[in-house]
């Protein structure tokens, strides 16, 4: 497993990865240790920690909209197809989890997907950040309903994508 600690507006981001893909994308807390043998630069002939860095960057400048990231997150089959459906969701765009819920053909199925939403290993990456309160509302972010750090992180990241957000 091969660790990135890079630096974005909106904190540090550790990423996990191997040659199978990018399995996890994490908000770090600023002055926190990262796991042993991190690095804050991919390692010379390391291409997918370049296209990472890259294209997180990319985003993050307002150049990217969509990633093309080779994949490898760990999940049952019914939150990788939910995974699946946030990355339909189009840059600066949003849905409810009703909404999400009927796309996928499961219109009884918003809390399940809510569950699978809160345990996407690939924030940002997989956009469950554009996924809002039935009325319109920011809605909960990394375990935050209220102006916490998640929901000021969400904010951001809906702001920097031209969403409309309340």
């Amino acid at each position: 497993m091969r660790r990135l600690l890079l630096a974005s507006p909106v904190g540090p981001l550790l990423a996990e990865y191997d040659d199978a893909g990018v399995r996890a994308l994490r908000f770090w807390r600023q002055g926190e240790h990262p796991p042993a043998g991190t690095r804050d630069e991919p390692a010379p002939g390391d291409a997918l920690g370049r296209q990472l860095a890259r294209e997180l960057k990319e985003y993050f400048a307002g150049e990217r909209r969509d990633f093309s990231l080779p994949l490898a997150a760990e999940g049952t089959v019914f939150q990788r197809s939910v995974w699946e459906a946030l990355c339909r969701i189009p840059f600066g765009g949003t849905r409810s989890y009703g909404q999400l819920a009927l796309e996928m053909g499961k219109p009884h199925a918003s809390r399940a997907i809510g569950q699978a939403n809160a345990r996407n290993p690939l924030p940002i990456v997989v956009p469950c950040h554009r996924v809002v309160a039935a009325d319109g509302g920011l809605g909960g972010y990394m375990g935050d309903w209220e102006e916490g750090r998640g929901t000021a992180i969400k904010r951001w990241l809906l702001t920097h994508e031209g969403a409309p957000v309340r």
